[in-house]
This record gives C-alpha cells, structure tokens and sequence, in this order.
C-alpha cells in the first residue's frame, strides 16, 4: 500500500533544516556585525585645531576694537556729570549722582562700622611754633587712622583755627615730610603751622617692616576681593579723622583744608571729591599722570589706581566737577618728568570749564612753576589762604 507520509515527512523536515539554517545564518551576520563594531572605533569628524586660528585672531580684535570704543565714548560721563548751572545750589545738587558714582566705583565706604574705642593724642614734643602730637583714631574695626597732629603756639586760649590735612606722598610718612627740612615737601607740614593753622599729617601706607615690598599692592588687591579698595580705606582714614577732629576745641569745623604731594596729590583730589567739608585744596604734582601713563601704556598705571571706570568716568579732568564750587589748586613742577610736568595740560581745561560756567573761575588754578617733583610752598599757601 502506498504510503503518503513517507513521501511528504522528509519534505518537512527540510524545511525546517533550511528554517534553521537561515535562523543561523543572520545570527552568524549579527555576530561578525557586532564583532567588527566592537573592534573599529566609530569615525568623527576631524579637523585641524590651526584651521580656526583666524577665529581666534578675529576675537581678539572685536574685543580690542570694543575697549577702544568704550575707552573714547563719553555717553555714560555725559548722563553723570553735574548740568544744572543755574545756581551754585543747583550745581551742587546735580553733583550728588556722579559723587555716588565715584564711591560705588571704589567702594567707598569701606564696609564696618565705626569703632567706639576713643581717640588718643599723645604728646611727643614741642617747639617754637607748634605742640606735636601722636594721634590715634579708630575708623574701621580693628583700622586706625595715625598721624602727627600739630597745635600752633600763635593760637590764644578759647581761639578756633582753620585744619588743614598735609598728606605725604608715595613711599613717605609725616615724619619725612616734616622733620630735617621736610625733603622735597618742603614746607607742606609746618608752614601750615607757621600760618597759624592747626594741621594734621596721617600716615598712609607704603611700606612695613616684616611685610613684602609690595604690601600696598597685595593690600589693595585684596581689598578689592572684599567689596572696597586701598583708595577707599584711605579716604576713610581721612574722613574718618575729620569726625573727631572737627569736635575738637581748637579747629574751626567751617574752615578745612588739604594739601598733597604726589601721591599726597592724589589724596588731595579724590578726598574732597568726597568730602564737601574740605573747603581748598592743593594737588600738588599729581594732577594727570596717570593719563598721561595709560595713553603711552595702558599696563604702566600702578594698581591702586586702577578701579571701575577710572579713565572712562573718573578721569582727573573730571573729578573737580565734584570738587567745584570748593577751590582747587593743581601743582605741576616745570622741571619734573613728562608725565607729571605735561599730564595735566590737556585736562585742566575741562576742569576750569566747572568752575567759568558757575561764575567762579578763580576757584581754580592749574600752576606750573619753577622747580621739579616738589611742593611749591608760596603759591600753594596763598591759594589755601585766599580760599579758606
């Protein structure tokens, strides 16, 4: 008999053989996929890093091209500078954003407050014109302000007399300025005594034993990375002192001076830009320098005057602006260096220009005399007696 299974039962089977075998064949494919995949890492795209060279080349210049621009565009002084001519109290009142201006840029005041410790005035010796004190004012916690503190023997008992604060210059002290002939300060402390003022020489700092040469640097930058500036803690010594000072039995708190030597010059700008209570002041070889540094070399400006904005809105052309009304006289010695002697030329017209359009032009004065890197004694005291 015939049987059909026999015929049909093996074509199944090899179906099912080929079924398999295909089965087996992708998985052998999938495999040797994945197998080679595994061993070729993938491929990227490449290029040359110095390709994009010029991509570099060009950020550098737009930034460059941008601080250039900033460095010449006045609208932001324009928006801050006093406008209103109209009277003497108007000036002063529009004066007030760009003196606000002025502290944020340096961070003035320097934060803490006023310590409640009392001042101490030591006596360390006397002469012919004055009795010479060694004055210790607390201004910030744990800060002293220090200084020599001199009362005139011309002045009778119950008398008041004009203050005058005589700052010394860089790498000085009030002993420098003051004792063997006063170096190249000359008369810039005890003249003022001799006048008949009492005067006040703070100590700022420069140099200290056990310390790096370069402690005012490190101070400053320092400073800076805690929400203030050297400048700011500086002027504080100063304002600060002028607090207690004023109190004091023998000043006239109406009649306030300041006088400066170079770096003292520097003092004797910014200080009164601050403090309306200062009345005159002599900036005596300062005035411009660093100007004239930053349009030769932007790198050459020392640290301490390098804050927020100082050559776009702080320039020393600009700063009388909230000096004026009060008198300023600005010192520049004929035979001192470029920068010193020339710095100031092209900005003291921008500053006389605050003073001609209120009607007060002889509030200002810019002074080359006959000498070099030097307080000229003469014309600054008679510009400080004419003002105060």
């Amino acid at each position: 008999m015939f049987n059909s299974s026999s015929i049909h039962g093996p074509i199944v089977d090899r179906e099912k053989l080929q079924d398999w075998s295909r089965i087996a064949l992708v998985l052998a494919m999938t495999f040797c996929a994945l197998t080679a995949s595994a061993q070729e890492p993938p491929k990227y795209f490449e290029q040359d890093v110095k390709d994009s060279n010029p991509l570099r080349a060009e950020q550098a210049k737009e930034l460059d091209e941008y601080i250039l621009k900033l460095k010449f565009d006045q609208s932001r002084l324009k928006k801050l500078l006093p406008d209103d001519y109209s009277s003497v109290a108007a000036y002063e009142k529009s004066a007030e954003r760009y003196r606000q201006a002025f502290c944020d840029s340096i961070g003035y005041p320097p934060p803490g407050d006023v310590p409640s410790t009392e001042p101490s005035f030591r006596q360390i010796g006397e002469d012919s014109i004055g009795t010479y004190y060694r004055a210790m004012i607390p201004i910030l916690p744990g800060v002293h302000a220090e200084g020599i503190y001199i009362i005139p023997k011309s002045l009778k008992p119950g008398e008041k007399a004009p203050l005058i604060i005589s700052m010394h210059g860089g790498g000085g002290s009030p002993e420098v300025a003051l004792f063997h002939g006063g170096a190249n300060y000359h008369d810039m402390v005890r003249g003022g005594v001799k006048r008949g003022y009492v005067v006040f020489a703070p100590q700022h700092l420069f140099s200290a034993e056990g310390y790096p040469k370069d402690i005012r640097n490190r101070t400053d930058e320092r400073l800076r990375l805690v929400g203030t500036s050297l400048t700011a803690v500086e002027i504080a010594k100063i304002t600060r002192s002028l607090d207690v000072l004023l109190k004091r039995p023998e000043v006239d708190a109406d009649r306030v001076g300041m006088v400066g030597l170079s770096y003292g010059g520097y003092y004797a700008l910014v200080t009164p830009a601050v403090d309306r209570r200062i009345k005159v002041s002599v900036c005596s070889c300062y005035y411009g320098v660093q100007e004239s540094r930053y349009q030769r070399d932007e790198f050459s400006v020392p640290s301490d005057f390098k804050f927020k904005d100082r050559f776009t809105l702080f320039r020393d052309s600009d700063i009388p602006a909230i000096i004026c009304p009060r008198a300023l006289q600005v010192q520049a010695g004929l035979n001192d260096g470029v920068d010193h002697r020339d710095g100031g030329k092209p900005l003291a017209p921008v500053s006389a220009s605050f003073y001609s359009r209120l009607g007060l032009s002889d509030r200002f004065e810019h002074l080359i005399f006959e000498g070099g890197h030097e307080f000229h004694d003469q014309t600054a005291w008679d510009f400080v007696k004419k003002h105060l």
